[in-house]
């Protein structure tokens, strides 16, 4: 005869265990302490095996009756629901210990460890900022498409829309990592193509047009800054190297009398060589009698075994009354150069190129030699220190 509710709820212990049958190989355990906990009685391979299903009134009698039934489908298909018990609860263990923030780590650690450090220190920040704190502990077989693009909306929603793109592309690495690594089995990221709005054109503001240059230069020629700083921007347009390349320039990179500054490129870990014009030596010389002691051409404020800070230049900028985001970073100075220098000077594209640190195609295979047309660009380099010398003055 089947249980009922009421007959459950007026069973009372005695002094043996009791077991109140359902049918199906259910029955309710009744201890002398007065616990009450369903069981499952069942064979599996000729052995008889008990499977249990939780304490009443938690387990109610109606979801105890659907537990064995899911059971007894598992052995009709010659599964041991006991194993598949094991097996799921390992499962689960196993997608709760991979965490979306533990894959991430790792993967940061393997994948970042080769590239500069200012790239690994904006990976690392969009990940502990913007990704971490709502999808950190989740397991990462179990993030959906729609909980990433609600942490890129967070992002989108500041006015960061460059980073949320960014993120995103952080973000689909981390889950191709996973995928590879058999912590998951599917990319969501992937899924979000075209999910965001592009990201704004122009994202490092460059003047380009020559009469616009001279005044830009008068007004970072007058900046009220300390030494190093006032050098670093009157260096920037003259080197129109990366930003990042600028700050973290060493005095054992520079040969001032040979007139070159000679490092290795963070973003591709290839050797480059910057000729030197006469103006940025005669500033580098001035400069070594303030900071030749310390490591760094540019130390920081604070602490001078470190380089100043990414953002000097341009908040320099922004002293000096120019516009970062409308009108001139110390990113575009690059763009500034490659610009003029083509259109106004003549320099062929392809030295320009190769002063800039790209890589530049050639029929012989990929070139990225520091040496590498370093005659034309000796001349170029101080051909364009003149001509801005020329625009300034004018």
């Amino acid at each position: 005869m089947s249980l009922t509710d009421f007959a459950i709820k007026h069973a009372h212990a005695t002094a043996r265990t009791q077991r109140l049958w359902d049918g199906g190989g259910l029955y309710l355990e009744i201890t002398p302490a007065g616990s009450k906990l369903w069981r499952l009685k069942y064979r599996y391979d000729r052995k008889e095996k008990r499977l249990s299903f939780g304490h009443y009134p938690e387990v109610s009698l109606k979801d105890a009756r659907e537990k064995r039934d899911a059971a007894r489908k598992l052995l009709a298909n010659d599964v041991d629901p006991s194993a598949h018990r094991k097996a799921a609860r390992a499962a689960r263990l196993e997608r709760a210990a991979n965490t979306f923030e533990d894959v991430a780590r790792d993967w940061f650690g393997r994948m970042m460890a080769d590239k500069a450090k200012s790239h690994k220190d904006k990976v690392i920040a969009r990940l502990e900022n913007d990704l971490f704190p709502w999808l950190g502990k989740r397991p990462i077989a179990d993030i959906t498409a729609p909980e990433i693009l609600a942490c890129l909306r967070r992002i989108e929603e500041r006015g960061a829309r460059d980073t949320a793109h960014r993120a995103m592309q952080n973000c689909a690495a981390v889950f191709r990592y996973a995928v590879i690594i058999g912590k998951t089995q599917n990319n969501p990221a992937a899924h979000l193509r075209g999910a965001l709005p592009p990201a704004r054109p122009g994202h490092f503001a460059a003047v380009t047009e020559p009469e616009k240059i001279g005044p830009l230069l008068r007004k970072m020629h007058d900046v009220n800054a300390t030494f190093p700083v006032r050098c670093a921007l009157r260096l920037a347009p003259y080197l129109f190297c990366r930003p990042a390349e600028l700050r973290m320039m060493r005095w054992d990179e520079v040969h001032l009398d040979a007139a070159e500054w000679r490092y290795v490129v963070g973003k591709t870990q290839a050797p480059h060589l910057v000729p030197l014009a006469t103006q940025a030596v005669a500033i580098l010389r001035e400069l070594q009698a303030v900071t030749g002691r310390w490591d760094y051409v540019f130390p920081g404020r604070h602490d001078k075994k470190q380089p100043m800070s990414g953002n000097t230049v341009n908040v320099a900028l922004r002293r000096a009354g120019i516009s970062t985001r409308d009108e001139q970073t110390g990113h575009g100075f690059r763009a500034m150069a490659r610009t003029i220098l083509h259109e106004r000077l003549g320099i062929p594209p392809e030295v320009i190129e190769h002063q800039l640190a790209h890589r530049v195609p050639d029929p012989l295979g990929t070139a990225y030699n520091r040496t590498r047309f370093l005659e034309d660009r000796r001349k170029m380099m101080q051909e364009w220190a003149d001509y801005l010398d020329k625009l300034r003055e004018n």
